[in-house]
Protein backbone atom coordinates (compact mmCIF):
# COMPACT_ATOMS: atom_id res chain seq x y z
CA UNK A 1 0.00 0.00 0.00
CA UNK A 2 1.37 3.44 -1.34
CA UNK A 3 1.36 5.78 2.00
CA UNK A 4 -1.91 8.37 1.32
CA UNK A 5 -2.37 12.09 2.56
CA UNK A 6 -2.94 11.06 6.07
CA UNK A 7 -0.23 9.35 6.74
CA UNK A 8 2.11 11.32 5.70
CA UNK A 9 0.17 13.92 8.02
CA UNK A 10 0.60 11.52 11.00
CA UNK A 11 4.36 10.68 10.45
CA UNK A 12 5.45 13.96 9.19
CA UNK A 13 6.22 15.61 12.65
CA UNK A 14 7.32 11.94 14.51
CA UNK A 15 10.29 12.22 11.51
CA UNK A 16 10.84 16.03 12.13
CA UNK A 17 10.87 15.03 16.23
CA UNK A 18 13.49 11.97 15.85
CA UNK A 19 15.68 14.39 13.22
CA UNK A 20 15.65 17.39 15.38
CA UNK A 21 16.45 15.13 18.54
CA UNK A 22 19.34 13.96 16.63
CA UNK A 23 20.75 16.78 15.08
CA UNK A 24 19.20 19.90 17.61
CA UNK A 25 21.73 19.90 19.95
CA UNK A 26 22.66 22.97 21.68
CA UNK A 27 21.27 25.18 18.28
CA UNK A 28 18.09 26.42 19.77
CA UNK A 29 17.78 28.68 16.69
CA UNK A 30 17.50 25.88 14.87
CA UNK A 31 15.63 23.62 16.79
CA UNK A 32 12.88 26.28 16.59
CA UNK A 33 13.19 26.90 13.19
CA UNK A 34 12.78 23.63 12.07
CA UNK A 35 9.68 22.65 14.08
CA UNK A 36 7.99 26.06 12.74
CA UNK A 37 8.92 24.77 9.16
CA UNK A 38 7.80 20.71 9.77
CA UNK A 39 4.43 22.56 11.51
CA UNK A 40 4.08 24.68 8.35
CA UNK A 41 4.64 21.77 6.00
CA UNK A 42 1.93 19.50 7.95
CA UNK A 43 -0.69 22.10 7.66
CA UNK A 44 -0.19 23.13 4.12
CA UNK A 45 -0.35 19.18 3.44
CA UNK A 46 -3.73 19.63 5.78
CA UNK A 47 -5.46 22.33 3.38
CA UNK A 48 -5.87 19.86 0.14
CA UNK A 49 -8.25 17.72 3.04
CA UNK A 50 -10.80 20.26 3.04
CA UNK A 51 -10.54 21.25 -0.84
CA UNK A 52 -10.82 17.82 -2.20
CA UNK A 53 -13.26 16.76 0.53
CA UNK A 54 -17.05 15.12 -0.83
CA UNK A 55 -19.48 16.71 1.13
CA UNK A 56 -22.14 14.80 -0.50
CA UNK A 57 -21.45 12.00 1.84
CA UNK A 58 -21.29 10.55 5.01
CA UNK A 59 -18.59 7.81 4.19
CA UNK A 60 -15.18 7.33 4.91
CA UNK A 61 -12.75 9.47 2.40
CA UNK A 62 -9.18 9.46 2.09
CA UNK A 63 -8.83 6.24 3.09
CA UNK A 64 -5.77 3.77 3.73
CA UNK A 65 -6.22 0.10 4.70
CA UNK A 66 -3.46 -2.89 5.08
CA UNK A 67 -2.73 -6.06 7.40
CA UNK A 68 -0.73 -4.74 10.60
CA UNK A 69 -1.03 -7.89 12.56
CA UNK A 70 -3.17 -10.56 10.53
CA UNK A 71 -3.27 -13.13 12.78
CA UNK A 72 -5.33 -11.18 15.32
CA UNK A 73 -7.56 -8.76 12.96
CA UNK A 74 -5.55 -5.53 13.29
CA UNK A 75 -5.47 -3.77 10.74
CA UNK A 76 -3.47 -0.14 9.65
CA UNK A 77 -7.17 1.43 8.75
CA UNK A 78 -7.31 5.42 8.12
CA UNK A 79 -10.12 7.53 7.21
CA UNK A 80 -11.92 10.71 8.08
CA UNK A 81 -15.64 12.00 7.56
CA UNK A 82 -16.83 15.50 7.92
CA UNK A 83 -16.31 15.79 11.29
CA UNK A 84 -12.52 14.72 11.63
CA UNK A 85 -11.74 16.84 8.61
CA UNK A 86 -12.41 19.92 10.72
CA UNK A 87 -10.59 18.68 13.91
CA UNK A 88 -7.41 17.75 11.75
CA UNK A 89 -7.51 20.94 10.16
CA UNK A 90 -7.60 22.34 13.88
CA UNK A 91 -4.97 20.59 15.05
CA UNK A 92 -2.17 20.97 12.37
CA UNK A 93 -2.86 25.19 12.57
CA UNK A 94 -2.89 25.39 16.39
CA UNK A 95 0.65 23.17 16.29
CA UNK A 96 1.72 26.31 13.96
CA UNK A 97 0.93 28.93 16.49
CA UNK A 98 1.72 27.03 19.41
CA UNK A 99 5.40 26.98 18.44
CA UNK A 100 5.76 30.02 17.13
CA UNK A 101 4.01 31.41 20.07
CA UNK A 102 6.89 29.57 21.84
CA UNK A 103 9.89 31.28 20.14
CA UNK A 104 10.95 33.63 23.13
CA UNK A 105 9.18 31.94 26.11
CA UNK A 106 10.94 28.54 26.15
CA UNK A 107 14.56 29.22 26.80
CA UNK A 108 15.76 26.06 28.58
CA UNK A 109 15.89 22.20 26.52
CA UNK A 110 14.27 23.99 23.08
CA UNK A 111 14.81 21.17 21.26
CA UNK A 112 13.70 18.77 23.37
CA UNK A 113 10.36 21.29 23.38
CA UNK A 114 9.82 21.26 20.09
CA UNK A 115 9.90 17.40 19.87
CA UNK A 116 7.68 16.99 22.36
CA UNK A 117 5.15 19.49 19.93
CA UNK A 118 5.85 17.53 17.00
CA UNK A 119 5.23 14.38 18.63
CA UNK A 120 1.74 15.24 20.29
CA UNK A 121 0.72 16.19 17.14
CA UNK A 122 1.40 12.48 15.45
CA UNK A 123 -0.67 11.49 18.40
CA UNK A 124 -3.52 13.80 17.84
CA UNK A 125 -3.91 13.75 14.39
CA UNK A 126 -3.49 9.61 14.73
CA UNK A 127 -6.67 9.95 16.99
CA UNK A 128 -8.36 11.41 14.71
CA UNK A 129 -7.83 9.24 11.58
CA UNK A 130 -7.77 5.65 12.70
CA UNK A 131 -10.43 3.69 12.06
CA UNK A 132 -9.34 0.11 13.68
CA UNK A 133 -9.65 0.04 17.49
CA UNK A 134 -6.09 -0.97 18.85
CA UNK A 135 -5.08 1.75 16.70
CA UNK A 136 -6.99 4.33 17.56
CA UNK A 137 -5.80 2.98 21.38
CA UNK A 138 -2.26 3.28 20.67
CA UNK A 139 -2.60 6.80 19.32
CA UNK A 140 -4.63 7.50 21.89
CA UNK A 141 -2.18 6.51 24.64
CA UNK A 142 1.22 7.84 22.43
CA UNK A 143 -0.68 11.37 23.05
CA UNK A 144 -0.05 11.23 26.55
CA UNK A 145 3.70 11.02 27.01
CA UNK A 146 4.38 14.56 24.85
CA UNK A 147 1.88 15.97 27.08
CA UNK A 148 2.90 14.74 30.69
CA UNK A 149 6.32 16.37 29.56
CA UNK A 150 4.96 19.31 28.32
CA UNK A 151 3.48 19.85 31.40
CA UNK A 152 5.76 18.29 33.17
CA UNK A 153 9.09 19.65 32.20
CA UNK A 154 8.24 23.19 31.08
CA UNK A 155 5.24 24.00 33.50
CA UNK A 156 5.18 26.49 36.32
CA UNK A 157 5.43 25.66 40.18
CA UNK A 158 3.16 22.64 40.24
CA UNK A 159 3.73 21.23 37.01
CA UNK A 160 4.69 17.66 38.67
CA UNK A 161 1.68 17.53 40.71
CA UNK A 162 -0.70 18.66 37.79
CA UNK A 163 1.36 16.44 35.31
CA UNK A 164 0.62 13.18 37.24
CA UNK A 165 -2.74 13.93 38.02
CA UNK A 166 -3.98 14.30 34.38
CA UNK A 167 -1.67 10.73 33.57
CA UNK A 168 -3.45 9.30 36.29
CA UNK A 169 -7.13 10.54 35.22
CA UNK A 170 -6.54 10.16 31.48
CA UNK A 171 -5.28 6.11 32.08
CA UNK A 172 -7.95 5.35 34.44
CA UNK A 173 -10.47 5.82 31.65
CA UNK A 174 -8.27 4.51 28.95
CA UNK A 175 -7.88 1.00 30.69
CA UNK A 176 -12.20 0.99 30.60
CA UNK A 177 -11.74 1.79 27.45
CA UNK A 178 -9.16 -0.90 26.82
CA UNK A 179 -11.45 -3.56 28.38
CA UNK A 180 -14.14 -2.31 26.33
CA UNK A 181 -12.59 -2.91 22.96
CA UNK A 182 -11.27 -6.25 24.03
CA UNK A 183 -14.80 -7.45 24.59
CA UNK A 184 -16.15 -6.01 21.63
CA UNK A 185 -13.45 -7.66 19.52
CA UNK A 186 -14.19 -11.09 21.12
CA UNK A 187 -18.33 -10.77 21.21
CA UNK A 188 -17.62 -10.10 17.51
CA UNK A 189 -15.61 -13.02 16.56
CA UNK A 190 -18.07 -15.35 18.48
CA UNK A 191 -21.03 -14.32 16.95
CA UNK A 192 -19.73 -14.20 13.49
CA UNK A 193 -15.96 -15.82 13.00
CA UNK A 194 -14.06 -13.07 12.09
CA UNK A 195 -11.91 -11.10 15.21
CA UNK A 196 -11.28 -8.21 13.86
CA UNK A 197 -10.97 -4.21 15.43
CA UNK A 198 -12.18 -2.69 12.25
CA UNK A 199 -14.44 -0.04 13.21
CA UNK A 200 -16.62 0.05 10.04
CA UNK A 201 -17.33 -3.84 10.26
CA UNK A 202 -18.08 -3.47 14.40
CA UNK A 203 -20.70 -0.31 13.34
CA UNK A 204 -22.43 -3.33 11.22
CA UNK A 205 -22.33 -5.71 14.46
CA UNK A 206 -25.76 -5.34 16.96
CA UNK A 207 -24.15 -5.73 20.02
CA UNK A 208 -26.84 -7.81 22.93
CA UNK A 209 -28.85 -5.48 25.05
CA UNK A 210 -27.17 -6.08 28.41
CA UNK A 211 -23.35 -6.11 27.44
CA UNK A 212 -24.07 -2.32 25.28
CA UNK A 213 -25.32 -0.72 28.24
CA UNK A 214 -22.15 -1.51 30.14
CA UNK A 215 -19.79 -1.02 26.79
CA UNK A 216 -21.07 2.27 26.39
CA UNK A 217 -20.33 3.56 30.27
CA UNK A 218 -16.69 1.91 29.79
CA UNK A 219 -16.12 3.76 26.41
CA UNK A 220 -18.43 7.09 28.08
CA UNK A 221 -16.41 7.33 30.93
CA UNK A 222 -12.82 7.32 29.40
CA UNK A 223 -14.20 10.29 26.94
CA UNK A 224 -15.69 12.03 29.92
CA UNK A 225 -12.58 12.49 31.19
CA UNK A 226 -11.00 13.67 28.64
CA UNK A 227 -14.09 16.55 27.75
CA UNK A 228 -13.88 16.91 30.86
CA UNK A 229 -17.29 16.68 31.71
CA UNK A 230 -18.61 16.79 34.83
CA UNK A 231 -17.75 15.86 37.90
CA UNK A 232 -14.44 14.47 36.24
CA UNK A 233 -13.19 17.97 35.84
CA UNK A 234 -10.99 18.44 38.23
CA UNK A 235 -7.62 17.68 36.60
CA UNK A 236 -8.45 20.02 34.00
CA UNK A 237 -7.59 23.53 36.10
CA UNK A 238 -4.12 22.25 37.86
CA UNK A 239 -2.90 21.25 33.34
CA UNK A 240 -3.81 24.28 32.49
CA UNK A 241 -2.93 26.71 34.94
CA UNK A 242 0.96 24.53 35.47
CA UNK A 243 0.94 23.98 31.30
CA UNK A 244 2.95 26.37 29.70
CA UNK A 245 1.62 28.85 27.23
CA UNK A 246 1.55 26.05 24.30
CA UNK A 247 0.56 23.27 25.93
CA UNK A 248 -2.31 25.12 27.26
CA UNK A 249 -3.34 26.07 23.47
CA UNK A 250 -3.05 22.52 22.14
CA UNK A 251 -5.25 21.20 25.65
CA UNK A 252 -7.62 23.23 25.20
CA UNK A 253 -7.96 23.55 21.40
CA UNK A 254 -7.96 19.60 20.52
CA UNK A 255 -7.04 17.79 23.08
CA UNK A 256 -10.53 17.96 25.10
CA UNK A 257 -12.39 17.70 21.36
CA UNK A 258 -10.64 14.11 21.62
CA UNK A 259 -13.20 13.20 23.79
CA UNK A 260 -16.49 14.38 22.13
CA UNK A 261 -14.79 13.15 19.17
CA UNK A 262 -14.68 9.88 20.68
CA UNK A 263 -19.11 10.34 21.56
CA UNK A 264 -19.48 11.05 18.46
CA UNK A 265 -17.28 8.21 16.86
CA UNK A 266 -17.96 5.11 18.96
CA UNK A 267 -20.60 5.49 21.63
CA UNK A 268 -23.48 6.61 19.64
CA UNK A 269 -23.02 4.40 16.71
CA UNK A 270 -21.73 0.85 18.42
CA UNK A 271 -24.31 1.86 21.10
CA UNK A 272 -27.09 3.70 20.26
CA UNK A 273 -29.87 2.45 22.60
CA UNK A 274 -27.72 2.58 25.60
CA UNK A 275 -27.21 6.00 24.05
CA UNK A 276 -30.49 6.84 23.97
CA UNK A 277 -30.83 4.95 27.82
CA UNK A 278 -28.11 7.60 29.32
CA UNK A 279 -29.11 10.40 27.08
CA UNK A 280 -30.94 12.30 30.28
CA UNK A 281 -28.64 11.39 32.73
CA UNK A 282 -25.72 12.96 30.62
CA UNK A 283 -27.83 15.87 29.74
CA UNK A 284 -27.61 16.55 33.44
CA UNK A 285 -24.16 16.63 33.85
CA UNK A 286 -23.72 18.98 30.66
CA UNK A 287 -26.47 21.77 32.13
CA UNK A 288 -24.48 20.95 35.84
CA UNK A 289 -20.99 21.55 33.61
CA UNK A 290 -22.21 24.23 31.78
CA UNK A 291 -23.87 26.13 35.51
CA UNK A 292 -20.63 25.12 37.76
CA UNK A 293 -18.03 25.92 35.36
CA UNK A 294 -19.18 29.26 34.54
CA UNK A 295 -20.03 29.99 38.58
CA UNK A 296 -16.28 28.83 39.33
CA UNK A 297 -14.47 31.15 36.84
CA UNK A 298 -16.50 34.18 37.69
CA UNK A 299 -14.51 33.91 40.91
CA UNK A 300 -11.32 33.45 39.61
CA UNK A 301 -8.25 36.00 40.38
CA UNK A 302 -6.19 34.37 38.40
CA UNK A 303 -6.91 34.74 34.36
CA UNK A 304 -5.64 31.66 33.23
CA UNK A 305 -7.70 29.85 35.76
CA UNK A 306 -10.61 31.99 34.69
CA UNK A 307 -9.92 30.93 31.29
CA UNK A 308 -9.11 27.40 31.98
CA UNK A 309 -12.64 26.86 34.06
CA UNK A 310 -14.36 28.50 31.31
CA UNK A 311 -13.85 25.60 29.04
CA UNK A 312 -15.76 23.36 31.29
CA UNK A 313 -18.78 24.94 30.80
CA UNK A 314 -18.18 25.53 26.92
CA UNK A 315 -17.79 21.81 26.60
CA UNK A 316 -20.51 21.06 29.04
CA UNK A 317 -22.38 22.84 25.74
CA UNK A 318 -20.87 20.34 23.58
CA UNK A 319 -21.51 17.28 24.99
CA UNK A 320 -25.51 18.83 25.65
CA UNK A 321 -25.72 19.35 21.90
CA UNK A 322 -24.26 16.13 20.88
CA UNK A 323 -27.01 14.12 23.22
CA UNK A 324 -29.54 16.01 21.90
CA UNK A 325 -29.84 14.03 19.46
CA UNK A 326 -31.52 15.71 17.24
CA UNK A 327 -29.50 17.63 14.01
CA UNK A 328 -29.51 20.91 14.87
CA UNK A 329 -28.10 20.00 18.33
CA UNK A 330 -25.53 17.81 16.63
CA UNK A 331 -23.91 20.15 13.90
CA UNK A 332 -23.88 23.28 16.49
CA UNK A 333 -22.31 20.55 18.46
CA UNK A 334 -19.49 19.64 16.30
CA UNK A 335 -18.88 23.31 15.12
CA UNK A 336 -18.42 24.40 18.26
CA UNK A 337 -15.40 21.82 19.01
CA UNK A 338 -13.61 23.83 16.54
CA UNK A 339 -15.09 27.41 17.73
CA UNK A 340 -13.94 26.44 21.01
CA UNK A 341 -11.02 25.77 20.23
CA UNK A 342 -10.29 29.15 17.91
CA UNK A 343 -11.61 31.47 20.87
CA UNK A 344 -10.03 29.47 24.15
CA UNK A 345 -7.04 29.08 21.79
CA UNK A 346 -6.70 32.81 21.27
CA UNK A 347 -7.35 33.55 25.06
CA UNK A 348 -4.13 31.22 26.24
CA UNK A 349 -2.66 33.12 23.49
CA UNK A 350 -3.35 36.46 24.94
CA UNK A 351 -2.75 35.18 28.60
CA UNK A 352 0.84 33.94 27.74
CA UNK A 353 2.03 36.96 25.59
CA UNK A 354 0.91 39.26 29.05
CA UNK A 355 2.33 37.02 31.64
CA UNK A 356 5.60 37.13 29.05
CA UNK A 357 5.88 40.91 30.06
CA UNK A 358 4.52 40.42 33.52
CA UNK A 359 5.30 37.62 34.55
CA UNK A 360 1.80 37.52 36.73
CA UNK A 361 -1.64 36.23 36.19
CA UNK A 362 -3.39 37.84 38.98
CA UNK A 363 -6.28 39.82 37.37
CA UNK A 364 -5.90 42.83 40.08
CA UNK A 365 -2.00 43.57 38.56
CA UNK A 366 -3.11 44.60 35.34
CA UNK A 367 -5.44 47.21 34.78
CA UNK A 368 -5.35 50.11 32.20
CA UNK A 369 -3.75 48.27 29.27
CA UNK A 370 -6.03 49.50 26.62
CA UNK A 371 -4.14 52.23 27.07
CA UNK A 372 -0.48 50.98 26.44
CA UNK A 373 -1.43 48.18 25.02
CA UNK A 374 -3.82 49.03 22.31
CA UNK A 375 -3.92 46.27 19.33
CA UNK A 376 -3.16 43.58 22.47
CA UNK A 377 -6.61 44.52 23.86
CA UNK A 378 -8.08 44.59 20.55
CA UNK A 379 -7.39 40.82 19.86
CA UNK A 380 -7.72 40.11 23.51
CA UNK A 381 -11.58 42.02 22.90
CA UNK A 382 -12.18 39.88 19.96
CA UNK A 383 -11.63 36.66 21.53
CA UNK A 384 -13.40 37.12 24.37
CA UNK A 385 -16.47 38.59 22.66
CA UNK A 386 -16.14 35.16 20.70
CA UNK A 387 -15.91 33.62 23.34
CA UNK A 388 -19.22 34.83 24.89
CA UNK A 389 -21.08 34.16 21.71
CA UNK A 390 -21.42 37.62 20.12
CA UNK A 391 -23.07 37.30 16.89
CA UNK A 392 -21.07 38.07 13.85
CA UNK A 393 -18.70 36.09 15.76
CA UNK A 394 -18.15 31.91 15.93
CA UNK A 395 -19.38 31.43 19.49
CA UNK A 396 -22.23 32.04 18.61
CA UNK A 397 -23.17 30.52 15.66
CA UNK A 398 -22.07 27.22 17.51
CA UNK A 399 -23.97 28.03 20.85
CA UNK A 400 -27.52 29.27 18.82
CA UNK A 401 -27.55 25.32 17.25
CA UNK A 402 -26.97 23.99 20.50
CA UNK A 403 -29.82 25.73 22.05
CA UNK A 404 -32.11 25.07 19.58
CA UNK A 405 -31.54 21.65 19.42
CA UNK A 406 -31.27 21.38 23.39
CA UNK A 407 -34.47 23.31 23.30
CA UNK A 408 -36.24 20.90 20.67
CA UNK A 409 -35.26 17.85 23.25
CA UNK A 410 -36.11 19.61 26.62
CA UNK A 411 -37.38 22.96 27.54
CA UNK A 412 -35.81 22.79 30.98
CA UNK A 413 -32.50 21.96 29.60
CA UNK A 414 -32.36 24.90 27.65
CA UNK A 415 -33.38 27.10 30.02
CA UNK A 416 -30.48 25.92 32.80
CA UNK A 417 -27.98 25.99 29.14
CA UNK A 418 -29.14 29.34 28.24
CA UNK A 419 -28.32 30.86 31.56
CA UNK A 420 -24.80 29.93 31.26
CA UNK A 421 -24.83 32.01 27.93
CA UNK A 422 -25.48 34.85 30.54
CA UNK A 423 -22.90 33.54 33.54
CA UNK A 424 -20.40 33.37 30.55
CA UNK A 425 -21.26 37.10 29.50
CA UNK A 426 -20.76 38.17 33.30
CA UNK A 427 -17.19 36.58 33.68
CA UNK A 428 -15.36 37.27 30.61
CA UNK A 429 -16.82 40.76 30.66
CA UNK A 430 -15.86 41.55 34.04
CA UNK A 431 -12.23 39.82 33.38
CA UNK A 432 -11.74 42.06 30.42
CA UNK A 433 -12.76 45.38 31.88
CA UNK A 434 -10.37 44.76 35.25
CA UNK A 435 -7.72 44.08 32.91
CA UNK A 436 -7.85 46.02 29.64
CA UNK A 437 -10.59 49.20 31.26
CA UNK A 438 -9.71 52.09 33.50
CA UNK A 439 -6.23 53.98 34.32
CA UNK A 440 -3.07 52.02 34.85
CA UNK A 441 -3.05 51.47 38.17
CA UNK A 442 0.19 49.44 38.97
CA UNK A 443 3.56 51.35 37.33
CA UNK A 444 4.95 48.35 35.85
CA UNK A 445 2.51 48.44 33.35
CA UNK A 446 2.75 51.98 32.02
CA UNK A 447 5.73 51.07 29.60
CA UNK A 448 4.71 47.56 28.47
CA UNK A 449 5.18 47.09 24.65
CA UNK A 450 2.43 46.37 22.09
CA UNK A 451 2.43 42.70 19.94
CA UNK A 452 5.29 42.31 18.07
CA UNK A 453 5.19 41.09 14.34
CA UNK A 454 5.40 37.42 15.42
CA UNK A 455 2.68 38.14 17.65
CA UNK A 456 0.59 39.11 15.20
CA UNK A 457 1.14 36.40 12.50
CA UNK A 458 -0.22 34.23 16.02
CA UNK A 459 -3.54 35.88 16.68
CA UNK A 460 -4.32 37.00 12.79
CA UNK A 461 -5.26 33.59 11.67
CA UNK A 462 -7.67 32.89 15.24
CA UNK A 463 -9.38 36.29 14.28
CA UNK A 464 -9.74 35.85 10.68
CA UNK A 465 -11.66 32.31 11.28
CA UNK A 466 -13.48 33.55 14.06
CA UNK A 467 -15.31 36.41 11.89
CA UNK A 468 -15.59 33.59 9.45
CA UNK A 469 -17.17 31.16 10.54
CA UNK A 470 -18.78 34.00 12.59
CA UNK A 471 -20.27 35.43 8.99
CA UNK A 472 -20.37 32.39 6.67
CA UNK A 473 -20.37 29.40 8.88
CA UNK A 474 -21.60 27.44 5.83
CA UNK A 475 -18.39 26.92 4.41
CA UNK A 476 -17.28 24.47 7.69
CA UNK A 477 -20.92 22.77 8.72
CA UNK A 478 -21.12 21.65 4.53
CA UNK A 479 -18.20 19.48 5.25
CA UNK A 480 -20.06 17.74 8.56
CA UNK A 481 -23.76 17.62 7.41
CA UNK A 482 -23.59 14.61 5.57
CA UNK A 483 -21.88 12.93 8.53
CA UNK A 484 -24.33 14.60 11.08
CA UNK A 485 -27.21 13.39 9.31
CA UNK A 486 -26.23 10.17 8.63
CA UNK A 487 -25.38 9.81 12.57
CA UNK A 488 -28.36 11.25 14.08
CA UNK A 489 -30.58 9.06 11.56
CA UNK A 490 -28.76 5.59 13.34
CA UNK A 491 -29.85 6.76 16.40
CA UNK A 492 -33.65 7.76 15.97
CA UNK A 493 -33.84 4.59 13.90
CA UNK A 494 -33.16 2.67 17.19
CA UNK A 495 -34.99 5.42 19.14
CA UNK A 496 -38.31 4.31 16.49
CA UNK A 497 -37.35 0.85 17.34
CA UNK A 498 -37.19 0.94 20.80
CA UNK A 499 -40.18 3.24 21.20
CA UNK A 500 -41.40 0.04 23.85
CA UNK A 501 -40.74 0.20 26.96
CA UNK A 502 -37.03 -1.88 27.49
CA UNK A 503 -36.55 -3.61 30.76
CA UNK A 504 -32.33 -4.25 30.82
CA UNK A 505 -31.13 -6.58 33.22
CA UNK A 506 -29.06 -4.36 35.85
CA UNK A 507 -30.65 -1.10 35.09
CA UNK A 508 -33.83 0.39 35.96
CA UNK A 509 -37.15 0.47 33.07
CA UNK A 510 -36.73 3.39 31.07
CA UNK A 511 -38.84 3.84 28.04
CA UNK A 512 -36.75 4.55 25.06
CA UNK A 513 -39.29 6.78 22.76
CA UNK A 514 -38.65 10.17 21.95
CA UNK A 515 -36.28 11.84 23.71
CA UNK A 516 -38.11 14.82 23.28
CA UNK A 517 -41.13 13.62 25.04
CA UNK A 518 -39.06 11.73 27.94
CA UNK A 519 -37.52 14.93 29.35
CA UNK A 520 -39.64 17.81 28.58
CA UNK A 521 -40.69 19.20 31.65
Amino acid sequence: MEMGILSYLIFIPLIGAVVLLIVGRERDGFSRLFALIVSLVNFALSIPLYTNFDASTHQMQFVEKMNWVESVGITYHLGIDGISLLLILITTLLTVLSILSSWTSVTSRVREFMAAMLLLETGIIGVFCALDLFLFYVFWEAMLIPMYLLIGIWGGERRIYAAIKFVLFTLAGSLLMLVAIIWLYFAHGQATGNYTFDLLELYGFSVEHNAQYWLFLAFFLSFAIKVPLFPLHTWLPDAHVEAPTAGSVILAGVLLKMGTYGMLRFCLPLFPEASLYFTPHIMVLSVIGIVYGALVAMVQTDVKKLVAYSSVSHLGFVVLGIFAMNMQGMQGGIIQMVNHGLSTGALFLIVGMIYERRHTREISDFGGLGRTMPWFSTFFMIATLSSIGLPGLNGFVGEFLILLGVFKASTLFGVIATSGVVLAAVYMLWMFQRVVWGEVTHKENQDLSDLSIREWAVLVPLVVLMIWIGVYPKSFMDKTEASASHLVSQVQAHQIKGARTASVEGFDTLPLGSVGRRFSP
